[in-house]
């Protein structure tokens, strides 16, 4: 089984190994964590079973889906969030996927979301055979928008009142970014250092 592991300056990005279970559902079970993510976030030990079997499970599939990386500090190996995608559909242009990003609330505003996802985003587009990538948000979720704006991707929409999230309805941004856009914001340099 291939192990993909990918680096930046501060941070190490990889696949989540056995060993990571307890971290990993601390991570998706945390309520201030998953407030924007509340569809994946976990509730219970059974549901976090399921989850990360799946995931181990992906990693041996010819046509793997499931790219969302372990993130964590370089300097103390402290789990930072995750970052990746989910391959949609495959089709004769490459990939089409369905990226995220979520991290510890102590970790924000450090710029390490930013750095993990270009990261990312180099690896879909340069080694994963990836043609177009799609995320959002909700438009309240300022920072989230922001970090998808510095790693150059597009605005392609506004939901207006498209989601009910914390008892009302909110507005929802989607941005994307195609592989030939990519290589044009960011002239194909490497990003992992």
């Amino acid at each position: 089984m291939n192990t993909t592991t990918l680096e930046t300056d501060r941070l190490i990005l990889r696949d989540y190994e056995p060993e990571d279970y307890n971290a990993y559902f601390k991570l998706k079970s945390d309520s201030k964590t998953m407030y924007y993510l509340q569809d994946i976030k976990l509730s219970s030990r059974e549901e976090a079973d399921r989850d990360f079997a799946n995931i181990l499970k992906d990693r041996k599939s010819k046509n793997r889906k499931f790219y969302f990386f372990h993130v964590e500090l370089k300097s103390s190996h402290e789990q930072v969030g995750s970052v990746g995608y989910t391959v949609v559909d495959f089709t004769p242009m490459g990939k089409l996927v369905h990226a995220g990003y979520f991290s510890y609330p102590e970790f924000w505003n450090n710029g390490y979301v930013t750095e993990a996802f270009k990261r990312v985003l180099e690896f879909a587009f340069l080694e994963n055979d990836v043609y177009r990538v799609t995320t959002g948000c909700l438009a309240e979720n300022v920072g989230s928008e922001k970090v998808m704006i510095k790693c150059g991707m597009m605005k392609e929409a506004e939901h207006i009142e498209w989601e009910w999230h914390d008892g009302k309805m909110k507005n929802r941004l989607e941005y994307r970014l195609l592989k030939h856009e990519w290589g044009s914001v960011f002239n194909g340099k490497s990003l992992a250092h």
